[in-house]
């Protein structure tokens, strides 16, 4: 087929496809990039042109993109049992060996797990399971749920209300009911004067006084991301769960951590939970749950929510609600596969959470080393998740002008020149595949370096 401008793969695309959180003003001046296939942390494009992707797909291509093992497990599995639901009782060996697997790696010593199709759906599932408890116990009007300004947590409705994200607002979101305190983001967030301590416990104090005006008795749950992902790669402050978990507790809230970016591995630890020292009641897993070969999503219930959800199901005899591909059996296998693989070490091979504890002083110093940019207001992050914050006046935190798209422009030009990093807001991320090497962390700064101080040439 000729490869003509107007029939490209490019115009192809953009004539077909309706892309979703995508700069259209960038797609349609740059066109879109069409992938054709992987090699370890790189991608390659219909044209034959490699990048290595710093954004690890969307967080989750921790093995990166061509992992024998876990091909394999979904080649096997496919030819043994190719597809299956877990509704009526019935559900694949692989899917039970899962369930167990979930528990033993998560901080829990008992308790149950639930399937989705997704993150989004898992938080949306979760927030159905706990309006489905309140009215099983007699407690009906405990329907509100609190998040955090810049949280991410999902776009089906429910997910996106929960979501702290201001273009939200374009569907009419957030539903009733849904609370959003300030962002744990001391940098931005912490007054003139104001210490970190300080600012931790202003969110503590602002939290209780939410719950004391809302009424605790309405409240379902506190839902958190132990680092906020799509808010820009955002640690809490210092402290800030030791701050929020005992208010919490005592007003009967369960907190439920959102590990859909940091379970399995991303900020160092098995889970954030564990990294920032928190127990929460119930842990939302994607992304990393499969390594991104299989869309997948659980809901990992600690005992207390376990046993009064079940005893809420048999009181009805059954929880009303399920996904046709929930547990699927190909999907469990792969995720058996990459959790060996991220937490266990596969065929001899050191676990690929050892990498990540290796490289993240390497990731760290290099971050740093950007960071002292003029036009660079902050570096953060936690383990192999990262971000550069932008700004126009680093003594002011003045961000640049928003019609400049600074960060779309850095991330563009590291397109250009074979490096893959995403822009969130006025930042630029980054949270490389756990298989990455000392040269291939080298070169992802190189042209991060690059890029900036092209970028910023042009809008300084």
């Amino acid at each position: 087929m000729q490869d003509d401008a107007a029939n490209s793969w490019e115009a192809r695309a953009d004539a077909s496809a309706f892309y979703g959180f995508t700069d259209l003003p960038s797609v349609h001046q740059r066109g879109a990039v069409v992938l054709s296939h992987g090699d370890g942390p790189y991608v390659v494009d219909v044209h034959g042109r490699r990048f290595l992707d710093a954004n690890s797909g969307l967080w989750n291509m921790v093995a990166g993109f061509s992992h024998a093992g876990l091909a394999e497990a979904a080649r096997v599995q496919y030819n043994r049992l190719p597809g299956y639901h877990a509704f009526f009782g019935r559900l694949s060996d692989q899917t039970v060996l899962l369930n167990e697997k979930l528990i033993e790696v998560s901080p829990f010593d008992r308790g149950r797990v639930f399937y989705t199709n997704s993150g989004s759906e898992a938080n949306d599932t979760m927030v159905k399971m706990l309006w489905f408890l309140s009215g099983a116990e007699g407690q009906p009007q405990r329907r509100k749920f609190i998040s955090r300004n810049n949280a991410y947590h999902g776009v089906t409705a429910v997910s996106a209300s929960l979501t702290g994200k201001p273009y939200n607002s374009v569907f009419g979101l957030p539903l009733p009911g849904f609370l959003h305190l300030t962002c744990p983001h001391y940098w931005r967030e912490g007054r003139p004067g104001e210490t970190e301590e300080q600012f931790t416990a202003r969110m503590a104090t602002e939290l209780e006084d939410m719950i004391e005006r809302e009424g605790a008795d309405t409240i379902a749950a506190f839902f958190a991301e132990p680092v906020m992902g799509a808010g820009g790669a955002i640690p809490p402050s210092k402290g800030y769960f030791q701050a929020i978990t005992p208010i919490l507790r005592k007003y009967g809230i369960p907190l439920i951590a959102d590990e859909v970016i940091c379970g399995f591995g991303r900020t160092g630890g098995v889970w954030g939970c564990e990294t920032y020292d928190f127990m929460p009641d119930a842990i939302i897993s994607s992304k990393n749950l499969t390594a991104g070969y299989f869309p997948m999503g659980a809901i990992i219930l600690g005992p207390d929510l376990s046993d009064r959800l079940q005893d809420a199901a048999e009181a009805i005899e059954e929880f009303p609600h399920g996904f046709t591909a929930s547990g699927h059996p190909v999907g469990s296998a792969i995720a058996l596969k990459a959790i060996e693989v991220i937490l266990e070490g596969e065929s001899g091979n050191a676990p690929l959470i050892d990498n990540v504890r290796a490289m993240t002083p390497k990731f760290e110093a290099g971050m740093a080393r950007l960071a002292e940019h003029p036009n660079i207001g902050e570096w953060r992050g936690k383990g192999l998740m990262g971000a550069l914050e932008a700004v126009k006046d680093k003594a002011t935190k003045t961000p640049f002008d928003g019609a400049l798209s600074v960060s779309e422009r850095i991330a563009n030009t590291c397109t250009d020149h074979g490096l893959i990093c995403r822009p969130l807001g006025q930042s630029v991320v980054l949270c490389p595949p756990f298989i990455i090497t000392d040269a291939q962390m080298d070169e992802m700064f190189e042209k991060l370096e690059a890029a900036l101080k092209q970028v910023f040439a042009e809008v300084a």
